[in-house]
């Protein structure tokens, strides 16, 4: 088993972070990022992070009692609900986006943080940290009572390949970025019981707990053994994933060399 360390430079100034996705678990995520937020610079971080929320929807009727929502909140802005909620108690200066990440900008951000449901807004997330650089992307996804965390380096596009980066989501789980696969009914609930027949009460905050426990690992000794976890909330077992190609190689990563034909050879 082997270690990741942190990059240094986020040890040395304030940490950019963008979260992708204000519901179930991005909620969750929000103020458990600011409470990671407060020990960081209680532990002597000298910035802390700074945080950018992104997420074109609308709290509903629905949304209440399961994401960290109210009923006065409902018809408002999910990303703007939270991020000044957490400004006025926090006074951090952390902003919100109401809009849709595309595949086609540049996101430029030392950690992204997805918190969608979707093939097409994971591609995107991938795109766009790609295209402006790179940097780690912690993915959080879950059906009805499971779960997983992944926290990956997104290479920059132009960059070589490298054996030592730490895979992320899209390696490791390339069917969650096929935007080929994307199931076709993406209704909304309009009720909290509807939504509740989908995922259970509770999942999103379990896979938030240990996404922000990876962070917090990661950020306080600077330094992780495991990069991911698998949840299951029905049967209560966690799976690690460890930093390991030995682990990696289950998933089918790194993808064999393709081997050139000789010349001559039949097909």
């Amino acid at each position: 088993m082997a270690i990741h360390h942190l990059v240094p430079e986020l040890l040395t100034r304030e940490v950019r972070v963008t979260v992708i996705g204000a519901g179930g678990s991005g909620s969750q995520m929000l103020m458990g990022l600011a409470q990671l937020h407060t020990a960081m610079l209680a532990l002597g971080h000298p910035g802390g992070l700074d945080v950018t929320v992104v997420d074109a929807d609308q709290v509903s009727e629905a949304n209440v009692g399961r994401q960290m929502f109210y009923p006065s909140d409902v018809g408002l802005s999910k990303a703007s609900v939270l991020v000044n909620r957490i400004n006025m108690a926090m006074s951090t200066g952390w902003k919100a986006q109401m809009r849709r990440l595309t595949a086609g900008e540049s996101l430029r951000t030392d950690l992204a943080i997805g918190c969608v449901d979707n093939r097409l807004a994971r591609k995107a997330i991938l795109e766009s940290v790609g295209r402006a650089g790179g940097g780690y992307w912690l993915d959080l996804g879950n059906r009805l009572h499971d779960g997983q965390v992944i926290l990956g380096v997104v290479p920059a596009r132009w960059a070589k390949p490298d054996a030592n980066r730490l895979p992320h989501a899209g390696d490791l789980l390339p069917e969650i970025v096929d935007e080929s696969q994307e199931a076709e009914d993406d209704t909304p609930s309009c009720s909290l019981a509807d939504a509740l027949d989908k995922q259970s009460l509770f999942v999103n905050r379990g896979v938030s707990l240990y996404a922000l426990n990876l962070l917090w690992e990661l950020f306080r000794y600077g330094q992780i053994a495991y990069h991911g976890v698998f949840v299951n909330l029905k049967n209560a077992r966690t799976t690690p994933l460890p930093v390991d190609p030995a682990a990696w190689s289950r998933f089918g990563y790194p993808k064999p060399a393709r081997s050139r034909k000789r010349k001559g050879q039949g097909s």
